[in-house]
């Protein structure tokens, strides 16, 4: 151990206390001044914006923690990820499945925040299985998981270096989530006039049926084919960068060939939007449709955002076919039926070319979040460790 750095568990910094949930038949229980926290306001490392709030009334029913408490979830289908740490800076009550840190004396909040968050990957090794498969963080175990105690000063100078990363990841992330609206607004006006249901439009749109401006593909690749995947929102990519294990038959016989400007999409989950432009040469498993544009009458990069569109993926759930969304699945011809108002190729194309420079500038945050995120990781692992020692400005 460092010299003037000690270690000790969490129980012996900090005071841990449940949350509870008030009557929510109570009308005079809600809507009041006091932030009422759920693992849905837990998207960073301070808190912003809840859902629902408190009264006074509603608050004196349960636990209200100061601010400087530090909010750790320890049940929810979250703990399979994660481990969802957050500090607030004003009074909050919060529900049974997050527990406060009220921190003691010797630790700075901040700092205490920072050590459980280096530390969840030995804390997530530990989630249980609790009832209908829900993660569950044994109270215990919290208490006893120990953390680094450098110096006070040494640990505001620790929180101070690292509340840069987190002031710098929070604005990229406050950043992308309104690139990502602004698309989402963009293609909604793009691609509302394409639903039959919609009112007046240009006279050079034209209608079609799906099956009028796409080819099913339906021919084998070769033995020496990458396979592919597609994905919610990574599109069509080689299979080894999914990261799971390779499920797929050692015979490949009747995997479906896709070519560079194809649209692949899952026959079971085209209904949640489940397909993507190739821009590789492939096979994919039969659970896979492979559709060819009509480059006449339609642009691939045109249709791979319009699929993708609101109106569009309902359409797709109700072409679907089976009894229940388990087994619902949209064939070919099935989707062949669904119609289509189109405009003209070059409007395709340059509301083609927006949309794919709006998705990119999303890829390239995407990437600087990530880069951030792996610099504060390895930040935290120098100056949780004392390898690299700070000057608190304390003689």
């Amino acid at each position: 151990m460092l010299e003037g750095w000690t270690s000790a568990p969490i129980a012996d910094v900090a005071a841990i206390h449940s949350g509870g949930t008030p009557n929510k038949a109570r009308e005079d229980y809600w809507g009041g001044p006091i932030p009422w926290v759920t693992v849905k306001d837990m998207k960073s490392i301070r808190l912003n914006s809840v859902g629902l709030s408190l009264t006074e009334e509603g608050a004196a029913t349960i636990r209200v923690v100061p601010p400087g408490s530090i909010l750790v979830l320890v049940r929810g289908m979250g703990l399979f990820k994660d481990l969802p740490v957050t500090i607030c800076d004003r009074p909050v009550a919060f529900n049974q499945d997050i527990k406060a840190l009220i921190p003691k004396g010797n630790v700075v909040p901040d700092f205490l925040a920072i050590a459980l968050t280096a530390r969840k990957e030995d804390i997530l090794r530990h989630v249980d299985s609790a009832g209908h498969g829900t993660g569950r963080l044994d109270t215990e175990l919290l208490k006893s998981t120990p953390i680094p105690l450098p110096p006070l000063p040494e640990q505001r100078k620790i929180a101070e270096i690292l509340r840069t990363w987190d002031t710098a990841l929070e604005a990229l992330t406050a950043l992308r989530k309104a690139k990502s609206r602004y698309y989402k607004a963009v293609a909604r006006r793009f691609f509302d006039p394409c639903h039959p249901s919609f009112g007046q439009r240009s006279n050079d749109w034209r209608e079609y049926e799906l099956g009028d401006v796409f080819r099913e593909r339906v021919e084998s690749g070769n033995a020496d084919d990458r396979l592919l995947s597609v994905t919610m929102n990574g599109g069509v990519i080689d299979r080894e960068d999914v990261g799971r294990k390779d499920t797929s038959t050692e015979d490949k016989s009747r995997y479906k060939l896709v070519l560079p400007g194809d649209i692949a999409y899952n026959t079971m989950r085209m209904w949640q939007g489940v397909s993507g432009l190739s821009s590789l040469r492939g096979i994919v498993s039969p659970a896979y449709t492979v559709v060819t544009p009509i480059e006449e009458r339609i642009l691939g990069r045109f249709a791979a955002h319009l699929f993708k569109s609101r109106r569009m993926v309902f359409d797709f759930e109700r072409y679907s076919q089976g009894l229940t969304s388990d087994t619902w699945n949209l064939k070919f011809p099935a989707f062949a039926k669904i119609k289509v108002w189109l405009p003209p190729i070059p409007m395709q194309e340059r509301q083609a070319d927006l949309l794919d420079a709006m998705l990119h500038e999303l890829t390239l945050i995407d990437a600087e979040i990530e880069a951030l995120t792996r610099q504060k990781r390895g930040l935290m692992q120098k100056l949780l460790t004392g390898e690299w020692r700070v000057n608190s400005g304390v003689a």
